[in-house]
C-alpha cells in the first residue's frame, strides 16, 4: 500500500515546538484542515503510533490521492495483509492484543505538486460537500486531514472560480508559501479549531453509538466531552506502540551501546612488557605464543624471564589465530610453545617442560616434600582462585558476586595460610612455582576485580599485602605486565558478562572445569 508522501525526514534529537499541542491535534482531528510540507514532515512522526495505514486512492480526474487511516487499536484481522503470504517474508515478534477498541478513521488527502486553481470541499462524517468548508489550494502539494466515520466515504471537487485566501494556522500568516511551487499549501477548511483537552478518564471508554454529521461539517462530540472520536486516550496509544521518532532514537540508542560493546580490544602489550616483547622479537628456535592480556600466557613469560632463557616471543591476535598457532593447538588456544620443530600448549604442561629443559633457576626446592607441598598449593590455585576470579568478574546479580567474593576470599586465605610465615614469596625468599601459577591473577585481583567489583585491596602490612608487593617488584613480573588501562579495558566484556568472550568464559557460565 501506498504511504502518504513527502517521506519522514531524519530524526532530530529536539522536541519541535508545540509538539504536546500538535499531537493533541493530530491524535482528535476535530476538524479538516490542511498541513504544509514542513508540518507534515516535522509532526507526523511524532503521531504516527497512533494511526495505522489502510489504503490510498488516486483520484481518476486529477493528481489528487487520498489515504485511509484506521486508529491502531482497531487491529486487522490475522492474514489480511497481502505480504503475509510472501514466504519470503521477514516475520516479526509481534504481541497479540484485542481488537475493535476503537473505530476512529481519518483520511489524508495529497495534492500533487503543479495543480494550480484546485478546490477541495470535504465535510465531516459522511465526508459530502459542505459549503462552508471549501478553500483554494494554490500550485504545490496540498495535504488536507479530516476525520471519518466510515472508510466508504468519497470527497467531491470542483473548480472553483477564484481562488480563496487561506486562514492562518496556529497564529502564523501562510500566505507567502502558498505562492511558491516548492511548498505546500497551508490552509484551514473552517475557523482553526481550539486544541482539545485530554480527558483524564480512564484509557478505555466505552462504546459509544456514531450519529451523522451536522450540516455545517462540524464533527461529532462524544459522551465523554474530551470533543474526540477516540474511544481511549492519547497515552493508551502511546503506551501501545511507541512514534517513528522515539522508535528512531531507540534503535540509534542500541546501535551506539552495540559500538561501545565492540570497541577495539588491546592486540599488543603495553608498558614494560612492551620493552620484553621488542627485546625477544627476533628469532630464536624457541617460539612463545601468547596475548597482552591472558594470564596463562603471563604464567610462563613469567617463567622464561626468571630463569633468564632466550627465546622469541610471537604477539597474536587470540580472535585472528594464525596458522601457525593452530598448527601447536588445534585450538587456537594460547600460550603455546614451539620448540625447534615440536610444540606444545596448556601452561600448566608448559611450565614443567621449562622446568624439566634444566636452564636457569630452579622453581622448585630441593626437598621432596617440599616440592610435593608446593605442587600442592599450584593446584588449589588452579582449582579454586582462578575459576573463582572468572565467576566473580562474570557475575551480574549483587547477591551472586557478594557470594563469589566470599569464596574467593576464603580460598586465598588458605593459599597464604599455607605459605611461608615470614615470605615475602610462598616458600620464603625466592619465586617458587606456586608464584608463578597465581601471579597473574594476583595482579588483575587488584587491578581488574578492584576496578569492577569493588575488591578491597589487601593491607601493605598483613601476609598477602608483602607478597602481593614482592610479586609486583619482582624483576620478572614488571617485564611481562603491561600498563593497568589495558587489564581494565580487556576485561570489561568479562565484568559484563558478553556472550561468546572466550572458551574460559563460556565454561564459567555453563558451570564446566577451565579448559
Amino acid at each position: 500500500m501506498a504511504t502518504p508522501t513527502p517521506t519522514h525526514p531524519p530524526v532530530a534529537c529536539e522536541d519541535p515546538p508545540d509538539l504536546q499541542l500538535w499531537r493533541e491535534r493530530l491524535f482528535h482531528v476535530t476538524e479538516q484542515f490542511v498541513l504544509s510540507e514542513e508540518e507534515w514532515n516535522t509532526y507526523w512522526p511524532h503521531i504516527d503510533n497512533v494511526w495505522s495505514h489502510r489504503s490510498t486512492q488516486v483520484s481518476k480526474n486529477g493528481p489528487i490521492k487520498t489515504h485511509y487511516y484506521d486508529c491502531r487499536l482497531k487491529g486487522r484481522p490475522p492474514g489480511a495483509a497481502p505480504s503475509l503470504s510472501n514466504p519470503n517474508r521477514k516475520k516479526r515478534r509481534r504481541v497479540a492484543r484485542e481488537r475493535d477498541l476503537c473505530d476512529m478513521k481519518i483520511k489524508v488527502t495529497e495534492a500533487v505538486d503543479g495543480v494550480s486553481g484546485l478546490s477541495m470541499g470535504v465535510s465531516m462524517g459522511s465526508l459530502s460537500t459542505a459549503a462552508g468548508s471549501m478553500a483554494a489550494v494554490s500550485t504545490g502539494v496540498g495535504l488536507s486531514m479530516e476525520a471519518a466515520s466510515s472508510m466508504g466515504g468519497s470527497s467531491s471537487m470542483a473548480n472553483a472560480s477564484s481562488m480563496a485566501t487561506a486562514p492562518s494556522t496556529s497564529g502564523s500568516s501562510i500566505g507567502a508559501s502558498m505562492a511558491t511551487a516548492s511548498s505546500l499549501s497551508t490552509a484551514l477548511m473552517a475557523t482553526a479549531p481550539q486544541m482539545p483537552t485530554p480527558t483524564a478518564q480512564s484509557h478505555l471508554q466505552q462504546p459509544r453509538e456514531w450519529g451523522p454529521s451536522c450540516d455545517n461539517g462540524q464533527p461529532q462530540v462524544d459522551d465523554t466531552g474530551s470533543g474526540g472520536m477516540h474511544r481511549h486516550t492519547l497515552a493508551y496509544s502511546d503506551s501501545i506502540k511507541k512514534c517513528s521518532v522515539h522508535r528512531e532514537l531507540l534503535k540509534k540508542s542500541k546501535e551506539l551501546k552495540s559500538q561501545q560493546q565492540q570497541k577495539t580490544y588491546h592486540k599488543k602489550a603495553t608498558g614494560q612488557a612492551a620493552q620484553t616483547v621488542k627485546k625477544h622479537s627476533r628469532e630464536h628456535e624457541l617460539k612463545l605464543f601468547g596475548s597482552c592480556f591472558c594470564p596463562f600466557v603471563q604464567r610462563v613469560w613469567i617463567a622464561l624471564e626468571f630463569k633468564e632463557m632466550d627465546y622469541q616471543y610471537i604477539e597474536i591476535d587470540p580472535y585472528a589465530k594464525p596458522k601457525e598457532l593452530t598448527d601447536i593447538n588445534p585450538h587456537g588456544l594460547v600460550p603455546a610453545l614451539m620448540h625447534g620443530e615440536w610444540g606444545c600448549y596448556e601452561s600448566t604442561v608448559l611450565l614443567d617442560y621449562l622446568e624439566d629443559l634444566g636452564e636457569g633457576a630452579s622453581l622448585f626446592p630441593q626437598d621432596p616434600r617440599e616440592r610435593a607441598h608446593t605442587r600442592l598449593w599450584a593446584d588449589h590455585a588452579n582449582r579454586n582462585i582462578v575459576p573463582g576470579f572468572y565467576r566473580l568478574l562474570q557475575a551480574q546479580d549483587a547477591a551472586k558476586q557478594a557470594e563469589y567474593a566470599g569464596e574467593l576470599t576464603a580460598e586465598i586465605v588458605k593459599l597464604v595460610d599455607a605459605s611461608h610465615p615470614q615470605g615475602p614469596f610462598f616458600l620464603g625468599s625466592t619465586m617458587s612455582y606456586v608464584d608463578v601459577s597465581v601471579a597473574p591473577w594476583f595482579l588483575r585481583i587488584s587491578r581488574v576485580l578492584h576496578n569492577y567489583r569493588g575488591w578491597p585491596l589487601p593491607d601493605k602490612n598483613s601476609r598477602l599485602g608483602k607478597w602481593i608487593d614482592a610479586l609486583e617488584t619482582s624483576e620478572a613480573v614488571k617485564n611481562t605486565t603491561s600498563d593497568n588501562v589495558l587489564y581494565i579495558d580487556s576485561y570489561e566484556r568479562y565484568a559484563e558478562n558478553r556472550p561468546d568472550i572466550s572458551q574460559v568464559a563460556n565454561a564459567v557460565n555453563a558451570g564446566r572445569g577451565l579448559p
